[in-house]
């Protein structure tokens, strides 16, 4: 599981862990993002998320989603529209995007997870297309991808709806006795 890492950097092991082992975390988090911005909202979310026993798996591309989705319970997934198939590289400047697969792959799983959508800037109509499909493939909430701190502020009160609605106000990776 290269490439895919939980916020706090610490390195997995060789060969990824099975669902079974991941960390305890109140909540498995999946984090894609497409944008190329130093200090984004991808990097500071986990952070104020970590001490509340939220478990941050970042993706960066297609491949590093799919394994995330394989190998962890994924409680709610951020999916960035914009997400590439593969890594980008100056060799690979674009890569297509995979966005809509893992929504799929996501939808697929047994037990889906509340997904919540991040859709890169765009015109009115593509807007509205993305909007459409996103919510006819059943996702909970459409954003635009976010820059600046309300725009982090208002990712932070989605999954606290999320979190409500779905697992009425528990942490899903924990019993609730």
């Amino acid at each position: 599981m290269r490439n895919v890492r939980p916020h706090h950097d610490a390195p997995l092991p060789e060969g990824g862990q099975a669902a079974g082992d991941a960390p305890r975390s109140r909540l498995n988090l999946l984090l894609s993002y497409a944008g190329f911005s130093a200090d984004s909202w991808v990097d500071r979310l986990p952070l104020l998320l970590q001490p509340l026993g939220v478990h941050s798996l970042r993706a960066e591309n297609c491949a590093e989603a799919t394994r995330v989705i394989q190998h962890f319970p994924v409680h709610i997934a951020v999916v960035d529209l914009g997400l590439p198939m593969e890594q980008l590289t100056a060799h690979k400047p674009d890569a297509g995007e995979a966005g809509p697969r893992i929504l799929e792959l996501l939808r697929r799983l047994d037990a889906p997870p509340p997904i919540v959508v991040v859709k890169p800037a765009r015109s009115h109509r593509d807007d509205a297309r993305q909007i459409a499909a996103a919510l006819r493939a059943g996702v909970y909430a459409v954003v635009d991808r976010p820059h600046g701190q309300g725009d982090l502020e208002l990712m932070l009160g989605v999954l606290q709806r999320c979190l409500r609605r779905f697992y009425h106000n528990r942490w899903p990776g924990t019993s609730n006795c």
